[in-house]
């Protein structure tokens, strides 16, 4: 995005929405209407299947495919997604991590088909290619789960993708260092710049390291780095983040890198709002919500996000319609169009009050950024745990002001009382549902491409990867190979999880510190050991998560609040199959499953640990579910059997461990 100077009226931010379901074919014609609306960038989402290297027919893909994403599982999936929208003039946002460079040489080679198609020159063409791969994989550790290797090997690809993009693809962000997870998993404003820029440190040591970037365009690299940050409500706090950001990005780059061209060291950042902020509870209040959280990334010139895209008012609710993603796109082009934000120098420079705010989280940072120096770098920290079990512990704190009400959440916690909302006037026609037939028309579809393509060239070029693999040459032209042989996503990750090994990060729970002292906590406590006293055992609670979905914070909290008021917690972290839930929940003689989903996909796999539990004769233990789940849907997983189930409107935590208590009492027969 081009930077005018102070006598030029501001160029408004690259505008998107967030958006894939279903299939490509779905998603294409998605992308053209958001387009026509006056949307200015893509933000491809992939489903889970994708994210963590599956094919949909794959048995951890079960019920997950298509739902928070589009599947693309080969390059046939690419060329029909982005049919008809011409690459080099598109700017495109990509939100993958651990398979990234397997998406990026997809998209690259079909920008090459387009080129060859319309006789243009490929390399010009590639030239012009502009956007973004997420390729993030220490926040992935941290909160969001997508990860498939171990660290050493995925910094490896992220290397190696910055150095081929650098040399090939010189407008592509290969990648996007993405601190918006780290505040839904609880970071404060500190902690996301400290635990960005410590990720930033390890990525730009590693390709300075590699030897294939020279010293002289290390100022190119850093150049092509950027953001993607997340902006809560509390907006003069965040714009401050920003500023701060800004500043340290800059001394960072200078000193440590020795980057001399100013342009080179601009913060160049995107942002979503927090989705996580959102309510499920008096959901149009969410859009206030959302408008002061944009003004937090746009007000301050200096620190303006050069790309922005808004969820829905209804996400808290499930995937938002078409419709809903207009309202957010409007959003931005009146801040943009129709306000006169964009014709001054910053409106905060000078300001005492915005800059003591802004020294304040700058000197916190540097501490928590020497802090993880010392512990070895932001590889170290993840795997030694320290900054999981930082955020975990930030996460519990907010969640301890959220239910105490030192904290307000408007028609939450406070301002409850409600009319009926006309939004809502549709029941489940309000959000976008995924037809069922969707899985079932992918697996198709991909047995039928493997079938029809050269399986001998497929074989030869998945050699190749694996034997570069096991070298420190560049895969990207590898990987590139088996694209244009049509070998799929799950190939490809299954290729090199064979020579890397795949990786389960620390979930950060057993070091976080205890509750303790609350009263509300202590009475439930109480109860807690009351009833182990009558049943003569130790409580023992399986806090679970099926299906890929890799979004464990409410899990987390669920397992340290369960701990906290005496239960003897069963915790294995991320993407499990029911069988293996099933498997644990016998082992360990549990007395409750509680399963979290935030992906969509509980009616498919929530029954399956029912219908475990039966069969392995222990249909007697009850099963909860937390999740994005709507009413009728809360219904139908009731029919099934599911004890209870809890929705984000269920913010009180050591409520529901009482209610836990009581439902064990109930099937044990206590009074």
């Amino acid at each position: 995005m081009p930077y005018p100077t102070d006598r030029e009226r501001d160029r408004p931010w690259v505008m998107r929405t967030y958006a894939g379901h279903s299939s490509a074919a779905a998603s294409n014609e998605l992308y053209r209407r958001n387009l026509a609306k006056g949307q200015t960038g893509l933000s491809v989402a992939f489903d889970l299947p994708t994210q963590t290297g599956y094919d949909p027919d794959h048995q951890l893909s079960r019920g997950e495919v298509g739902k928070v994403g589009v599947p693309v599982s080969h390059i046939g999936d690419m060329r029909r997604l982005f049919d008809g929208i011409p690459l080099a003039e598109a700017n495109t946002s990509m939100t993958i991590n651990a398979p990234a460079m397997w998406l990026l040489a997809l998209y690259v080679s079909v920008a090459r088909e387009q080129a060859e198609a319309e006789g243009r020159d490929v390399d010009e063409v590639l030239a012009k290619l502009a956007g973004t791969t997420q390729n993030d994989i220490i926040k992935e550790y941290l909160s969001r789960g997508t990860y498939i290797f171990p660290p050493g090997p995925s910094l490896r690809l992220i290397t190696d993708v910055i150095a081929w993009t650098v040399h090939h693809v010189p407008k592509w962000n290969p990648i996007n260092i993405c601190s918006y997870h780290l505040q839904e998993a609880g970071a404060t404003p500190t902690q996301e710049v400290a635990y960005a820029l410590c990720t930033a440190i390890a990525v730009l040591d590693a390709v300075r390291d590699s030897g294939q970037v020279d010293a002289a365009d290390m100022a190119k690299v850093v150049a092509r780095i950027s953001f993607f940050v997340n902006a809560g409500v509390r907006f003069v706090e965040e714009m401050s983040k920003m500023r701060a950001f800004t500043a340290l990005w800059d001394e960072l780059t200078r000193d440590r890198y020795g980057v001399t061209d100013p342009k080179a060291r601009r913060l160049r950042y995107g942002v979503q709002v927090n989705s996580l902020g959102l309510t499920e509870a008096q959901p149009e209040n969410n859009v206030q919500r959302i408008v002061l959280e944009m003004l937090a990334v746009s007000l301050s010139r200096g620190a303006r996000a050069r790309a922005i895209q808004l969820p829905a008012w209804n996400e808290a609710l499930g995937l938002p319609r078409p419709w809903d993603q207009q309202w957010a796109l409007r959003m931005q082009q009146v801040l943009a169009f129709e306000t006169d934000l964009l014709e001054y120098e910053d409106i905060f420079d000078g300001s005492h009050v915005i800059q003591a705010k802004v020294d304040e989280i700058m000197a916190g940072a540097r501490e928590e950024i020497a802090r993880v120096q010392d512990l070895g770098g932001a590889v170290a920290a993840v795997e030694s745990g320290y900054m999981k079990s930082q955020l975990v512990a930030s996460l519990a704190e907010y969640r301890r002001e959220l239910e105490n009400g030192e904290r307000v959440l408007v028609g939450v916690n406070k301002f409850e009382t409600t009319e009926p909302s006309p939004l809502q006037a549709e029941g489940a026609k309000a959000i976008e549902t995924i037809d069922p037939a969707v899985e079932k028309a992918a697996v198709t579809a991909i047995e039928e491409w493997r079938s029809q393509r050269d399986n001998d060239a497929v074989e030869r070029s998945l050699a190749a990867l694996k034997e570069r693999a096991q070298t420190t040459e560049n895969l990207f032209e590898a990987t590139v190979d088996c694209a244009r042989a049509g070998v799929t996503t799950g190939e490809w990750a299954g290729a090199l999880r064979e020579v890397f090994g795949e990786y389960r990060a620390p979930t950060g729970v057993s070091a976080t510190a205890s509750g303790g002292g609350d009263p509300e906590i202590e009475r439930v406590r109480a109860r807690v050991r009351e009833t182990e006293a009558e049943l003569g055992e130790r409580l023992r609670i399986l806090v679970g998560k099926p299906g890929l979905d890799g979004h464990s914070n409410g899990a987390e909290q669920v397992a340290v609040r369960a701990r906290d008021v005496g239960f003897e917690v069963v915790y294995q972290g991320i993407r499990l199959t029911p069988e293996q839930i099933v498997a644990a929940a016998v082992q360990e003689g549990v007395h409750v499953v509680g399963l979290s989903v935030l992906s969509g996909s509980h009616l498919e796999v929530v029954p399956h640990v029912v219908d475990g539990l039966r069969a392995a004769g222990a249909g007697d233990v009850p099963v909860i579910v937390g999740g994005i789940i709507p009413p009728d849907d809360a219904a139908l997983l009731a029919e099934r059997g599911i004890a209870r189930v809890f929705t984000p409107k269920d913010y009180e935590l050591t409520g529901i461990m009482d209610g836990i208590v009581s439902l064990i009492r109930e099937r044990n027969g206590l009074s």
